[in-house]
C-alpha cells in the first residue's frame, strides 16, 4: 500500500533552454508536468490526484529569470519569485499593485520559492477535485460543490458553468488590472496573450485554467508603461492573514487627475473562475470624483448578475465593500 507522504516514482527531466523544454513537454503532453517553483505541483502528487509519468524542472533556464526594464514598460520572467516581485525596485515604485499582491501570497516561506508563471498558472482549489472525486472538471459528470449538501463558501457568485471553482491566483487579477501580456513559447515561435484572455473558464474549457497546451510554456509576463505610477488599490479578505486563499479580494489601477477618475482598471478576484473584469465599474466612475459619493453610487454594480449558492452568500457584500473602498481610495 502505497504512503501519501512519499512521491510516486516518475521521470526527471531538467532543460536549461526553453527549446528543450518544449520539446520534452511536446513529448509528453499530458503525460508530463511543469515546474517551477513547485509549490502548487508537490501536494498533487502526494494525494495521488495526478500522475504525470515525468516531471520538466524549468529552474535551470536563465532566459526565464529577472526583471527587465523595456521601451514600453517591463519583462518579468516567469521564473521571478513572489519574493522577488515584493523587492524589486522598478515594481514596487512603478507597479505596487502587483508587489502587494504578490505579498499576501501564502506565506513568506512559499513566497520565497513560488512564482509568478506558478501563481497564475495553478489549478482550481475545490477540495472535492483535489481530492480525487470524479466531478465535472476531472471529466466526471456532477460538481459535488453545487449540489444541496454540498460544501461552497469558497466558490463562484458569476459564471460557473459545470464547475464552480475559483481561481486561487492573487497576483492573476492585479496582471489583468496593469493589462499586462503574457508571453508563450513552443520553443519554435512565441504569442502574446492578453491576461485577461490568459485564463479560461468553465464554459470554455472545463480541464484547463488557462491557454497553455501541452508544448507551451509561459515564459514571461510583460506590463506596459500604460499603468506605471498610476494609484493603486489591493485588498485581499482571507479567514486568515497568511497562507490562505482569497475570500473575496480587488485589484484596482486608477488615473486621476484633480481628483477626477479619467480611466480605470478594476478586477475582482476569487469570484469566478476566472480574475473577473469589472467593467460596469469602470465606465460608472470614468469622469467622476474619487471619494465616497461616487463609491456609494456605484458599489452596487459590482454584484450584478451574481448567482450565489448555498453558502456563499455572504460574498456578495464583502464584494460590495472592497469595491466602495477602492472607489473611495482607502481602507
Amino acid at each position: 500500500m502505497s504512503s501519501h507522504d512519499v512521491m510516486p516514482d516518475m521521470g526527471l527531466y531538467q532543460p536549461v533552454t526553453v527549446e528543450d523544454a518544449a520539446g520534452i513537454a511536446r513529448q509528453y503532453s499530458e503525460r508530463g508536468w511543469l515546474v517551477g517553483g513547485g509549490q502548487d505541483t508537490y501536494g498533487w502528487l502526494k494525494d495521488r490526484a495526478k500522475r504525470p509519468e515525468v516531471l520538466i524542472d524549468l529552474k535551470g533556464i536563465e532566459s526565464m529569470r529577472g526583471i527587465r526594464e523595456t521601451a514600453d514598460g517591463i519583462e518579468i520572467g516567469a521564473l521571478v519569485t513572489l519574493t522577488e516581485l515584493t523587492r524589486d525596485p522598478l515594481i514596487t515604485e512603478r507597479y505596487s499593485l502587483l508587489a502587494e499582491a504578490a505579498g499576501r501570497v501564502a506565506s513568506p516561506q512559499i513566497r520565497n520559492v513560488g512564482t509568478i508563471a506558478g501563481n497564475v498558472s495553478q489549478d482550481v482549489r475545490c477540495w472535492y477535485y483535489r481530492r480525487g472525486l470524479n466531478c465535472y472538471r476531472a471529466g466526471g459528470n456532477l460538481c459535488y460543490a453545487d449540489t444541496p449538501e454540498g460544501m461552497n463558501r469558497e466558490h463562484a457568485l458569476f459564471n460557473a458553468s459545470r464547475c464552480v471553482a475559483v481561481t486561487p491566483s492573487d497576483t492573476g487579477p492585479a496582471l489583468v488590472a496593469l493589462e499586462a501580456q503574457m508571453v508563450i513559447s513552443n520553443g519554435s515561435s512565441e504569442r502574446v496573450v492578453a491576461a485577461e484572455d490568459f485564463f479560461v473558464g468553465p464554459n470554455v474549457d472545463i480541464t484547463h485554467t488557462t491557454v497553455l497546451r501541452p508544448g507551451e510554456i509561459l515564459t514571461a509576463v510583460r506590463i506596459p508603461a500604460k499603468w506605471a505610477n498610476a494609484e493603486f488599490y489591493f485588498e485581499k479578505v482571507a479567514d486568515r492573514n497568511v497562507w490562505d486563499f482569497a475570500l473575496v479580494s480587488i485589484s484596482a489601477a486608477m488615473r486621476v487627475n484633480n481628483g477626477v477618475i479619467e480611466e480605470s482598471r478594476m478586477v475582482a478576484g476569487a469570484v469566478e473562475a476566472t480574475p473577473r473584469r469589472l467593467d460596469r465599474i469602470e465606465q460608472a466612475i470614468r469622469g467622476k470624483a474619487r471619494n465616497q459619493e461616487t463609491a456609494d453610487e456605484v458599489a452596487a454594480l459590482a454584484i450584478q448578475g451574481a448567482r450565489p449558492l448555498n453558502y456563499n452568500h455572504f460574498k456578495m457584500p464583502l464584494l460590495e465593500n472592497l469595491v466602495n473602498r477602492a472607489v473611495r481610495g482607502h481602507a
